[in-house]
């Protein structure tokens, strides 16, 4: 009997060790709930609102290039001269018969003038004074067209300096030094605007009507956007466009938003996360990003029952707030979930020794609410 009891006695701290071992230390936090605003996230791509393209209002042999490629200009600068001597000849030309055009005015209405004055005294015939007449205003008709050939002339001189119709960047040059420049046809170069962007995307036909009655009660509603290399939304901007009907075979909806790009980094072409917000901040449960675990294309915590066991919870996820995710479904207010010593929980119903986390409850508190006031 002593013996067996010694045996006993001595087999007790491996059963405790043994029973601690299979209670792995995790550290646990209440989930938080806080007035947050809802965001939906969509794919977008960035867009120049103005794009043009540079082609030559006259023909000719380009003789400079005057811009950096790849640069930007502001309207009106010059970007490439086509030779200007025949167009300078021709304004000469014009302004030369403009000069004959003048002088046979001159003398025909001097001729007028005196058909007139004769015609007083009968010394000619009403005829020929009325051809005098005509002589004189076909003269003034001759004058006008002159005019009118000189601003041509002038205007295509002023065509073989191309400049920039908009701020933007310029791309490379199409056509270099000594090349032929054909007008109306000949692509030279092209300028994008730069600020501001638009970011087109296309939200699904649920989400458009769970947000329309929304969009048609506020003035402007915001849209955050970030780059494929951010972790967040750095951008911000408003929705300035939905279009009238619904693409049938994609059931999406071409959406715009506008965006100021100071620093130049939204570039047309990229890709761009979207981010509508919609309605009124509203009461939302949150928990820290790094809790929360995946599993193929499902995401899931483990919420600490009243056992001390932990439970698989899957939930469904919305947009991040500084280090904490939004949980659309899947947790309860009163839920503790566990966010440190994961790599300790094998599976679902798993029992561990939980340790509160106060330090993060205080931090994560003072997060949300930091973000709610900046919302």
């Amino acid at each position: 009997m002593i013996a067996t009891a010694l045996l006993v006695s001595g087999c007790n701290p491996e059963s405790s060790q043994a029973a601690s071992a299979s209670a792995p230390d995790v550290e646990v936090i209440p989930v938080t709930q806080q007035r947050v605003k809802t965001w939906d996230t969509f794919n977008g791509r960035v867009s120049a609102t103005e794009t043009v393209a540079i082609l030559p209002r006259v023909g000719g042999y380009i003789t400079r290039v005057a811009y950096r490629e790849g640069a930007e200009v502001r309207k009106g600068d010059l970007l490439f001269v086509i030779d200007q001597r025949p167009y300078r000849n021709a304004l000469d030309s014009a302004r030369a018969q403009l000069e004959r055009a003048r002088a046979s005015l001159a003398f025909a209405s001097q001729q007028d003038l005196r058909a007139q004055q004769l015609l007083k005294s009968s010394a000619v015939s009403r005829e020929e004074a009325e051809q005098k007449r005509s002589a004189r205003e076909q003269s003034q008709a001759e004058v006008r067209a002159a005019e009118s050939a000189v601003a041509t002339a002038a205007l295509n001189l002023e065509f073989t300096e191309v400049r920039a119709p908009i701020d933007g960047r310029t791309s490379r040059a199409q056509l270099t030094l000594g090349n032929l420049a054909v007008a109306d046809q000949s692509v030279l170069t092209s300028v994008v605007s730069q600020d501001p962007v638009h970011v087109y995307f296309d939200p699904d036909e649920h989400s458009f009507l769970k947000y329309q009655k929304a969009l048609k009660q506020a003035a402007s509603t915001e849209v955050r956007i970030g780059l494929a290399s951010d972790d967040d939304y750095p951008y911000s901007g408003e929705l300035s466009f939905i279009d009238n009907q619904v693409n049938a075979s994609t059931g999406t909806l071409r959406a715009r938003a506008t965006v100021r790009n100071p620093d130049r980094l939204l570039t047309a072409g990229l890709y761009a996360k979207v981010q509508l917000a919609v309605g009124e901040p509203a009461l939302a449960t949150l928990v820290p990003d790094r809790a929360i675990l995946t599993d193929q294309d499902k995401q899931y915590v483990y919420v600490l029952g009243s056992d001390n066991k932990a439970e698989r919870r899957y939930v469904e996820t919305a947009q991040r707030i500084e280090r904490q995710r939004v949980i659309r479904s899947g947790l309860a207010a009163d839920d503790r979930i566990i966010v440190s010593g994961l790599q300790n929980v094998h599976a679902s119903g798993s029992t561990v020794t939980p340790h509160a986390l106060s330090g993060d409850t205080r931090e994560l508190q003072v997060s949300s609410a930091a973000q709610h006031d900046k919302q």
